[in-house]
């Protein structure tokens, strides 16, 4: 009897150790759409699971007050650290965007205790992810209308219309090309530069920390695009080469993924001219780094992307992402060497997010 007393009290161990286990792994599929209802509860999931390196920052509200946060991710040395930016989702109906940031920050959390490289830049940096900016106009898309782009706060007194482009409210160059003052129009680029609380919200956040931030990434679909600054055709950022440098070494390391051809360059270059983005913003703001990626595809499927892609333009675009924020880790901490060893640790990334596929 005592012997079973043994082994009945070892299985006991073992199954409570398997059970914390399992409490920390948040069960989720990361390769399907999710309501926001469904995102939020992943956000507190998150939290929860993995509280030494990631807690939740409300910074704002949406014109429907509804909390805008973000996730945090770092470890914490008790020094004041550099930042990385990312938002997805500031247009509603780019729902690849959002999926695209919760399996960004899964990959971090799964990889960073058995990846030194990784583990140093937590240790250096911390990670601000917001899954959805645009909140009320990603529950729109659920609700009511799939291709709804803009945010929800009404247009100008005495016109029946409503909604404000959020990538033309930012406070550079704005309303000056690429918008359209009729608040029917998708460009609409509100009434005034920052008139909108999600504009405000990041603006506020990110300004008050832009001698922090290295880098600056805003995701949007579609068109496998990575636009760098500026979208007004007679401005030109002052690291321009750098910026096309780091981010055609970034394309190199999004097509050795899955082969998908990103294209680099200004958005007048290489889509449209355009005024008031947040990209254009956060470098005016100094933020050296400031990149937006149009995630898959080309215009088969559009904004309506299926989801048997997200897997693989979430491969490819972590890889992207993470050679331009290893780029600026290490031009920062490391100097010149480390950034000659930006493409080869890229390179071998790739091939370990894809496992089988690369």
């Amino acid at each position: 009897m005592r012997g079973l007393d043994i082994l009945g009290f070892i299985l006991v161990v073992f199954l409570a150790r398997a059970g914390s286990v399992s409490i920390e792994r948040v069960d989720y599929d990361y390769f399907k759409y999710h309501p926001m209802s469904e995102i939020s509860q992943w956000m507190a999931q998150i939290a929860q699971a993995h509280p030494d390196v990631v807690s939740i920052v409300e910074y704002g509200k949406t014109y429907q007050l509804r909390t805008i946060s973000l996730l945090k991710i770092g470890l914490n040395t008790g020094l004041k650290k550099k930042a990385i930016w990312m938002d997805c989702g500031i247009h509603a109906r780019e729902w690849i965007a959002p999926a695209f940031c919760q399996y960004f920050v899964n990959q971090i959390l799964q990889s960073y205790q058995t990846n030194p490289k990784l583990e140093e830049m937590l240790k250096n940096m911390d990670f601000y992810v917001t899954p959805v900016l645009n909140i009320d106009g990603y529950m729109y898309t659920w609700s009511t209308n799939r291709l709804w782009r803009k945010n929800m706060s009404p247009g100008p007194e005495g016109q029946n219309c409503n909604g404000t482009d959020l990538n033309r409210n930012f406070d550079a160059n704005w309303g000056t090309i690429g918008v359209n003052i009729n608040c029917t129009s998708e460009t609409y680029p509100g009434r005034s530069p920052v008139s909108e609380p999600e504009a405000q919200a990041v603006t506020y956040f990110v300004g008050s920390r832009s001698e922090d931030i290295l880098c600056f990434l805003t995701i949007h679909s579609y068109g496998q695009l990575l636009l760098l600054p500026y979208g007004h055709p007679n401005f030109t950022a002052s690291n321009y080469e750098e910026l096309m440098d780091v981010g055609l070494a970034a394309a190199d390391a999004i097509r050795a993924v899955h082969g998908t051809n990103y294209t680099v360059g200004t958005s007048p270059a290489v889509l449209y001219p355009n005024s008031g983005s947040s990209r254009d913003w956060a470098r005016m703001k100094g933020i050296p780094y400031s990149f937006t990626f149009e995630l898959r595809d080309n215009g088969t499927f559009g904004f309506e992307l299926p989801e048997d892609q997200i897997k693989p333009t979430c491969e490819e675009a972590y890889s992207g992402a993470m050679h331009i924020i290893r780029y600026a880790h290490d031009k920062t901490f490391n100097s010149a060497t480390g950034v000659a060893a930006a493409t080869l640790w890229t390179v071998l990334l790739a091939a370990g997010v894809t496992g089988s596929h690369a």
